[in-house]
């Protein structure tokens, strides 16, 4: 992170963004229109603007600087480089596929797309902290047929035939409400047995005696909780105060927006929104935080927003719980949490990776029978909240 904005940033984007919208009718379509930028070119440009780009695929990239050539562990994303050779990181390009573009265009599942030339089209910015594309609406073999846009939602994911079927190609209020009904009537777990649970679901997968703290990314003991310092406790993503909920069994205990993390800094991001900006937090790497926000580091926001759109669809007001919502920042308001546009970038900008998809089976499979479905479709949450 090199830059703190602080609030007002997505005001100001938003206006940037109406500007931009005001202009571009009397234009070509930049991204259909011109010829397609190189990667190196758009490498250069990561500005947030739509491009078209071609280049060679040459492998998939599971962190900043690791690029699989074989053995791609799912369909999720594409490297391109100007060269089919290309090996240094550096000189490439990573590409987000949505996933109604991950049964055609997935390394996985098309693992012969090594080495082919393509056009993708879509927002460069960053991916896995690396120049990189985004929100991808096109994808086309280089001088095959032109690119189309997806259906608003579609999916290629293991649950989109049976758990998700009825919410497929739904967006908007219908979308939300379709997610609700599939994931509501979970079992609730009661506040003592997070503990237990907890060791599971955030087990580190390099020490199996220990858990992942959320903010800091420490691995600390499973037997190291509790309420002293150095120790990890249970942090509600969407603070209880916040939600009017309460630690009996409901949204208190749900596992799905519940974390361990370092009882200071849970005890510095309190009942916080979520935000950009303000002072380095002690003792939690790339965390920052002010009066009324917490901003965690980069390689959880999407985390944190995958949690918190979760939790405003899980919880509507029809189980005798408060109707919870996402706003812009909202200071101490209840039941709401932001900053809602805030949330939609960090979703964009930190992909869902295997921690987080192997914590959503295990609430799904051991604990409390439903799924998170931002980490299934991280792209409803756009079809539901732009």
């Amino acid at each position: 992170m090199t830059l703190h904005l602080g609030k007002g940033r997505s005001l100001a984007a938003a206006l940037v963004t109406t500007l931009v919208l005001l202009v571009l009718p009397s234009v070509s379509s930049p991204a259909r229109a011109a010829t397609p930028l190189t990667v190196s070119q758009a490498i250069g440009q990561q500005t947030g603007a739509s491009q078209t780009v071609r280049g060679y695929v040459v492998g998939q990239p599971t962190a900043t600087s690791t690029v699989v050539r074989s053995g791609f562990p799912n369909d999720f994303a594409l490297a391109i480089a100007d060269s089919a050779s290309q090996t240094s990181t550096s000189s490439m390009l990573y590409v987000q596929i949505p996933s109604a573009f991950r049964s055609q265009w997935g390394l996985q599942s098309n693992p012969s797309l090594m080495g082919k030339q393509v056009d993708v089209t879509g927002t460069l910015s960053a991916y896995f902290s690396h120049p990189g594309m985004t929100s991808t609406s096109a994808f086309a073999l280089a001088g095959g047929t032109t690119p189309t846009d997806p259906p608003p939602t579609g999916g290629s994911g293991p649950y989109d035939s049976t758990y998700y079927a009825p919410a497929i190609g739904k967006t908007g209020a219908a979308l939300k409400s379709s997610l609700h009904d599939i994931i509501d009537g979970n079992t609730a777990v009661s506040y003592d047995t997070v503990w237990t649970a907890l060791k599971d679901t955030d087990q580190d997968p390099d020490n199996t005696n220990n858990v992942i703290e959320l903010y800091t990314g420490r691995s600390i003991a499973k037997t190291n909780n509790g309420g002293g310092t150095g120790q990890w406790n249970r942090e509600h993503v969407f603070a209880q105060s916040r939600g009017g909920f309460t630690t009996s069994a409901g949204p208190g205990t749900d596992l799905h927006h519940l974390r361990p993390e370092d009882v200071t800094v849970n005890g510095t991001r309190g009942n916080k929104d979520f935000d950009n900006g303000g002072s380095a937090v002690s003792g939690c790497t790339d965390c920052w935080t002010d009066s009324d926000s917490f901003e965690p580091r980069d390689a959880v926001k999407g985390d944190v927003a995958r949690m918190l759109f979760y939790m405003a669809v899980r919880y509507n007001g029809d189980d005798g719980f408060q109707d919870l919502e996402l706003s812009t920042v909202s200071g101490s308001a209840v039941p709401r949490i932001g900053d809602v546009d805030v949330l939609l970038q960090w979703n964009a900008a930190d992909p869902v990776d295997a921690f987080e998809m192997r914590r959503n089976d295990r609430i799904y499979s051991q604990w409390q029978g439903n799924r998170n479905p931002f980490i299934d479709h991280p792209e409803w949450a756009a079809a539901i909240w732009n």
